[in-house]
């Protein structure tokens, strides 16, 4: 039995997997103030013109750089581990398979997409990046980026999570990352969000109005965004998992799983691991593919199906996406890389086509799963990771009382070494369970209800 699966390194994958060349039905186009759609020249205030042609691509293989593989080689290929410990408590009849991107110097599957963003930026001329993150582990991996490459790296993190995770803003001062709790009064968003609630724990929708204001107001025109999810090349970068899962697999004769698992705030782990196989499924393969996300924050498995921006502000074009609303402040729950009010347009496309079947988990729930994980397998998750885990669970139960010898596999996306405040909230029971109120419901669609309708478009096939 093979408990650690691994790659030699000169069997890296050397491509990125673009899923939009393979959707069945094509996304909805990204819109402007205007109701038309965005032309990739609007977007050079914020990206460089080489991420711009990625994030329209629709060219199914795309090229890795040489450069980005050198630095991804510090701890690229990723171990696939299969949970035997797990297995055995559970008494499951199915194989669990995950992908342990926590071998990351930061500690996440992040640095997979910090890495080649901050590469082209450096290549386009670019001197400074900022960006917004939750939880803070995309913070930390742009700001570890950003120092390998020679860029400066300024983070906007939602207030609570600034509150609640103070190590891993050290973190990203070690790598010389400036981090500034958000909302924050350093920028005319900010201070427009602090004098209307000054009490606020803040949003990452909050945090990307702060980081793209600055951006696109450096009068030298050397800044741009940086984002951790939800965009197309962000996807694109992140199925280096589900690319070496896969041959991972093939090496030990292993066929493709039941059931792939990731848990889904932005979509970039879910979709790193899940969007490589989702071609199989498209391709007629039978797989149950479960983005896993928080109860508190239902974007895929409640929200409406809308045109939303990105950011509380509104300075991100209108995307296509399953949406609570740009204006939506999640509770301050303890996953907090997954509080974000929209998710990635082609994930939510995979969801609309029916390619995916969302899920959405009780924080107390996936707390509980960690403990078990922990108690088992001996690693302490990331509380986003948590989700998977809970989910994978739930699978593996299933399998049991069906009797069924399944194979499942899911995205470990991080450690929780940084995330202690949450276990010893769950631990000496502050921590209850917390479904989003119906109410929130209304707000969102109070939000969205003077923006273009977004259409399902769909085949009906899945």
């Amino acid at each position: 039995m093979d408990r650690k699966i691994h790659l030699d390194e000169k069997d890296i994958p050397r491509q990125w997997y673009n899923i939009a060349a393979d959707l069945p039905t094509p996304m909805l186009p990204t819109l402007g103030p205007d109701g038309n759609p965005v032309k990739p020249e609007m977007l050079a205030p914020v990206f460089p013109m080489n991420i711009i042609e990625q994030e329209v691509s629709t060219q199914r293989w795309i090229d890795i750089p040489e450069e980005v593989l050198d630095i991804l080689y510090r701890w690229r290929p990723a171990p696939l581990r299969r949970a035997v410990y797990l297995e055995r408590y559970l008494k499951t009849p199915a194989r669990i398979y995950y992908k342990d991107e926590s071998t990351s110097p930061p500690g996440s599957h992040k640095p997979n997409t910090a890495v080649p963003q901050a590469w082209y930026n450096k290549q386009f001329g670019i001197k400074r990046l900022t960006t917004e993150t939750g939880a803070g582990q995309w913070g930390a991996a742009l700001a570890f980026a950003c120092k390998l490459i020679g860029l400066e790296c300024k983070i906007f993190m939602v207030r609570i999570s600034f509150d609640q995770k103070p190590f891993r803003k050290l973190m990203m001062q070690v790598w010389d990352g400036n981090c500034v709790a958000s909302p924050s009064s350093e920028t005319n968003a900010g201070r427009a969000i602090l004098e209307k609630y000054p009490d606020t724990p803040g949003s990452l929708g909050m945090a990307i109005s702060e980081a793209i204001e600055q951006a696109v107001t450096d009068p030298k025109g050397q800044t741009r965004y940086s984002l951790g999810s939800v965009l197309n090349h962000v996807m694109l970068h992140q199925t280096i998992i589900g690319l070496e899962a896969k041959a991972q697999l093939k090496k030990i004769g292993e066929r493709l799983p039941d059931v792939v698992i990731g848990c889904a705030g932005g979509g970039s782990n879910f979709a790193g691991i899940a969007f490589p196989f989702t071609a199989d499924k498209i391709n007629g393969a039978n797989i149950e593919i479960i983005p896993a996300e928080p109860a508190a924050c239902p974007t895929l498995t409640r929200a409406p199906f809308a045109y939303d921006h990105g950011d509380t502000a509104c300075m991100t074009p209108l995307f296509p996406m399953y949406s609570l609303g740009h204006d939506f402040v999640p509770p301050p729950i303890h996953a907090g890389g997954l509080r974000y009010h929209g998710m990635s347009p082609l994930v939510c496309q995979c969801v609309v086509e029916g390619l995916h079947k969302p899920r959405a988990i009780d924080q107390v729930e996936c707390y509980q799963a960690a403990l078990t994980w922990a108690q088992t397998e001996g690693f302490i998750c990331a509380p986003e990771t948590s989700h998977a885990i809970a989910a994978t669970i739930q699978e593996a139960n299933k399998a049991k009382e069906e009797g069924k010898e399944k194979v499942i596999l899911f995205s470990y996306s991080g450690h929780g070494l940084m995330d202690l405040s949450g276990y010893d909230a769950f631990m000496s029971g502050k921590l209850q369970p917390y479904q989003l109120p119906d109410v929130m419901l209304e707000k969102t669609e109070a939000c969205l209800k003077t923006h273009p309708k977004a259409p399902q478009r769909k085949t009906g096939k899945w």
